[in-house]
């Protein structure tokens, strides 16, 4: 008998999934897409019901053939891409080359890899999904009508090379309105008024806060205000009037889908949402694990539910049981409701507790063992009772003032004793106790601690605030958050600073430009109604030419409208003080992959360009030079001299205006683990140093100093 030819998307799956099927089945990758829309061509026919034309893409030949050859002497072709409407779509475009009958049983499904799983998909194909697959169509559809219809006029009106997408859009523009709400904040002056307070000169210190003035909410709006308030309490008399105890429960969470799990490997890791689902992709997709060869340690990554399948239910409870104890096990399972999901897939999870994060730690990356301990630490947390808290809130009064103070101690870890949300990880834990007060009883006040503040405003997205919008409105889908990101930012129209993301100028262009001729495309809740649309398209609730001719129709009139009505717009270039030392002219700021940097706007005669240095304001040890920040091939800060080449003075460590006692050298911040720094002396002969674990200086310094020049390429008439 032929063997079966299981058709996958990625090697590494292709690898794990043969181990489980044995000799009798060859299983072979497609590396993704293998057939598309053409780049050089619209490749839609408006006319006829948008029927797409899709091609071979090109450099996938040798593929193609090699997946022909092996479904020609095969018994049976399963088709085995991921489970949602993308794999579906690929599924149907291997169908289309190895010709296959979409209607046969020739799809299989499974949430995660694991010898279970598989063999049990094995024995239940399907036909392929034709309401998925038209979902995915349509999606495809509409962001190649945006794409090619929008971005010519973008590149004819704005600039070369601009684009524009459907819902990369919405997120620039949500990131360029939170701009403009802090451009035009007016902090507001607000004063708090603490009060130390002890049972007598040799008890503990405690913190009371002013809470109410004559019977009213305490608003103190000025120093006058706060200092009247100040001498008041100075002279009061404290009595205990009330006293409030009460247990208090904080339930986990949920276990992980695509969004949360993006926001917490940012929080808690440091990651960015691609690195996040790269990673995640190579735990579900497979590893070495010791003897046991390759196995998917998690399930599938792509999924906006918060479901658990009640067999993973009833496993995690047993060993919940056996590990932690009884008393961490509630009476019934956890149940989390996530509205507006699709719940086509489980939440994320491990396939096999058993294999714990110490467990297979020999066998991971430092990467991979970060993110498969957060997501095991989640989900078991998940199936764990609340947390308990005791809290004991005290009402004193003043005379006309009134305080409270309050108090929490943890009474019972819960689900704590495992995870923390990333959000919540810095006071989760944090006990505040107050001595064992009695009601009627008079406090002495030790010191009255007056404290002026002024209202912020709304902090700038992230990139984790960003996918939890985008999340919350609706917009995008589990599988589209990482590269609308990585889109946004190598477009220019978003550059990150300091893990928050700013608008460009050019950003802030074309989202004014849009909101004026194409309101429905940066329209969040006309985004989000579009994304309810294709659900129902994939739920065979509604037809994909219908969803594509309500869209279109309005479009394509607004797009000739914007051609009749705008003209070019200039987007007039930053002069800086510095002076090419090619031609002398005054070199512009421009802006690139890994941030701004200086050009000559005499491109393409001149094509100099220069970092933007940022001073330091400490000299350099080498040659007194000032110590510049620089930027690597890979966009990771640096530190060097500002005259290299002439001075290779270089450095990972900050420099700080802070010199070493022993020796007067200044010190630098130094990163000893992720997220956290400790000042040492920039001598490495200083006795006050610390022994430091040796580095790959040669590598990482020679990257360093020939990163002297922005990591961007110059096209022609870019400037």
């Amino acid at each position: 008998m032929n063997k079966a030819l299981v058709v996958v998307e990625s090697p590494a799956k292709a690898k794990t999934i043969e181990k489980f099927l044995g000799k009798n089945y060859t299983v072979r990758a497609s590396m993704g897409h293998l057939r598309d829309l053409p780049k050089s061509q619209f490749g839609v026919d408006i006319d006829h019901d948008f029927e797409p034309k899709y091609i071979n893409i090109r450099g996938r030949g040798d593929i193609i053939k090699g997946l022909k050859d092996e479904a020609k002497k095969s018994g049976i072709v399963y088709l085995a891409t991921d489970p949602d409407r993308e794999g579906e779509a690929i599924a149907w475009h291997l169908a289309h080359i190895l010709g296959i009958d979409p209607q046969t049983a020739c799809r299989i499904e499974f949430n995660e890899i694991t010898k279970t799983a598989i063999q049990k998909a094995i024995k239940h194909p399907r036909p392929l999904n034709l309401a998925r697959i038209d979902a995915q169509q349509a999606r495809r559809i509409l962001d190649r009508i945006v794409g090619y219809k929008l971005s010519p006029l973008l590149w004819r009106k704005v600039r070369k090379g601009l684009s524009a997408g459907r819902v990369q859009s919405v997120a620039v523009r949500l990131i360029c309105d939170r701009e403009k709400e802090i451009q035009a904040f007016e902090p507001e002056e607000y004063w708090n008024v603490s009060v130390k307070l002890r049972e007598n000169t040799k008890s503990p210190i405690f913190t009371a806060e002013l809470a109410a003035i004559d019977g009213k909410k305490a608003v103190i709006s000025n120093e006058a205000a706060a200092n009247a308030a100040k001498t008041g309490l100075e002279s009061a008399i404290y009595t205990v009037t009330e006293i409030k105890r009460k247990e208090r429960r904080r339930n986990p969470a949920a276990p992980f889908i695509t969004s949360s799990l993006q926001q917490d490997a940012i929080r808690k890791l440091g990651f960015t949402s691609r690195k996040a689902m790269m990673v995640a992709q190579q735990l579900y997709e497979g590893l070495d694990i010791g003897k046991s060869g390759p196995i998917g340690l998690i399930t599938y990554i792509r999924t906006d539910s918060t479901r658990v399948a009640e067999t993973a239910q009833t496993e995690t409870r047993s060993f919940i049981s056996s590990r932690y104890g009884v008393e961490y096990l509630p009476d019934k399972p956890p149940v989390y409701a996530k509205k507006n999901s699709q719940d086509a897939h489980e939440a994320i999870r491990p396939t096999n507790l058993d294999l714990d994060p110490v467990t297979v730690a020999k066998s991971l990356n430092k990467d991979q063992l970060k993110l498969y301990t957060m997501i095991w630490e989640r989900f078991v947390a998940s199936q764990m009772v609340p947390a308990v808290y005791d809290t004991v809130t005290v009402e004193i009064a003043a005379g006309i003032y009134e305080l409270k103070a309050t108090g929490s101690q943890l009474k019972f870890a819960g689900f704590m004793a495992v995870y923390i949300e990333g959000a919540d990880e810095a006071d989760a834990v944090k006990d505040v106790l107050l001595p064992d007060l009695q009601v009627n009883q008079t406090l002495k006040m030790h010191k009255v601690l007056p404290s002026q503040h002024f209202t912020e405003p709304p902090p700038r997205y992230n990139e984790a605030t960003l996918v939890k919008t985008l999340e919350e409105k609706g917009i995008g889908r589990p599988s589209t958050y990482a590269p609308i990101v990585d889109t946004i930012l190598e477009r220019g129209y978003v550059q990150r600073t300091e893990k928050r993301l700013h608008p460009t100028e050019l950003g802030f262009i074309v989202v004014d430009l849009l909101k004026e001729f194409f309101p429905d495309i940066v329209d969040a809740e006309f985004t989000a109604h579009m994304e309810d649309a294709l659900d129902h398209i994939a739920e065979d609730e509604a037809s994909r030419v219908n969803v594509l001719a309500e869209f279109y129709q309005p479009f394509s009139s607004s797009l000739a409208n914007a051609e009749q009505q705008i003209g070019h717009i200039e987007i007039q270039d930053e002069v800086s003080d510095v002076s090419c030392e090619n031609c002398g002219r005054m070199m512009v700021v421009k802006h690139g992959r890994y941030g701004n940097f200086l050009a000559c706007p005499g491109f393409p005669a001149c094509r100099n360009t220069k970092p933007i240095l940022k001073e330091t304001g400490v000299n350099c040890p080498k040659c007194q030079g000032m110590i510049v920040e620089r930027r690597s091939k890979r966009g990771k800060p640096f530190y060097g001299c500002q005259n290299y080449p002439q001075c290779d003075y270089v450095s990972w460590d900050a420099p700080l205006k802070e010199n070493c006692e022993a020796c007067g050298s200044f010190k630098v911040m130094h990163s000893i683990k992720k997220g956290r720094y400790m000042k040492i002396c920039s001598n490495a002969e200083c006795t006050t140093r610390p022994t430091l674990p040796a580095k790959k200086s040669s590598k990482t310094e020679s990257t360093a100093k020939v990163a002297t020049k922005p990591a961007t390429k110059r096209r022609k008439n870019s400037g």
